[in-house]
């Protein structure tokens, strides 16, 4: 009962985050509020039972591509420094409260499973995870790859015909 508790409430942080990620107009601001989505997507993963999921959530998506992301919107200097060098609270207040209760979740999550029998699946090795990746589904491995280079060169294409045409 307690972890469908935990899972609404995560569920409800993550449509929440996604949305304001939606309806922000600071581009970083945004990313911010993406970021607090995926960490809660991450915490419904571990609560799930996939903690390689739930990792690569947090990995790859909260720290790789918010990355590329954060470069993209430099690149193309979306942002204005000037209005976003000294943010008030309560610009910051709802990225801090789905952040808190994503992470006060987590711990619970965590301190539960430790208290409790909990019986775990049969555990797969990493080894076997990678080679069903890539033996199984290496096409859509590659053609995501694909996307991803796509995009960043567009952006660099985006960006460079912008700079250009303001010279």
């Amino acid at each position: 009962m307690m972890e469908q508790t935990i899972f609404y409430i995560l569920a409800a942080v993550a449509v929440i985050g996604t949305v304001l990620a939606i309806t922000e107009k600071h581009p970083v601001h945004a990313i911010l509020y993406l970021v607090t989505s995926l960490f809660s997507m991450a915490v419904i993963f571990y609560l799930l039972m996939a903690p390689l999921v739930a990792a690569f959530e947090v990995i790859l998506y909260a720290g790789a591509i918010m990355v590329l992301f954060l470069f993209v919107i430099m690149m193309l200097d979306l942002g204005h420094p000037e209005k976003g060098m000294a943010p008030s609270w309560r610009e910051w207040l709802p990225a801090a409260l789905l952040s808190a209760v994503s992470i006060a979740s987590l711990i619970t999550v965590i301190v539960s499973r430790h208290t409790s029998a909990v019986s775990y699946p049969a555990a797969v090795p990493i080894r076997e995870v990678a080679r069903r990746l890539f033996q199984e589904h290496g096409l859509a491995v590659e053609l995501v790859s694909l996307q991803l280079l796509f995009a960043l060169v567009g952006a660099l294409y985006l960006g460079k015909q912008s700079r250009g045409e303001g010279k």
